[in-house]
């Protein structure tokens, strides 16, 4: 049986990630609290931003930005940037 999390993006229990998505605390807080559906969601929302805005993720300020976007995400925050390319389905 899936391990089953209460996600905090949709407020309900969900498949867990099958583990930490990255090291430490946050990777851990990540594990605990994300669903796995929203954590592909996430990946899916965050390529598009690196695509659309042409973000290097080596740099500072990218990582910097994406981590916002990931809380804000996750959050369901309103302010969370969108493609400008996207056309909604």
């Amino acid at each position: 049986m899936s391990r089953q999390v209460f996600c905090r993006k949709y407020q309900k229990e969900l498949e867990g990630l099958d583990f930490a998505p990255f090291p430490g605390a946050k990777g851990l807080e990540f594990f605990e609290n994300v669903s796995k559906q929203a954590w592909q969601e996430w990946l899916k929302h965050q390529t598009t931003l690196i695509n659309e805005k042409r973000l290097n993720v080596f740099e500072a300020d990218a990582k910097k930005f994406l981590e916002v976007q990931r809380e804000k995400f996750f959050n369901n925050d309103d302010s969370l940037e969108k493609a400008e390319g996207l056309k909604p389905e």
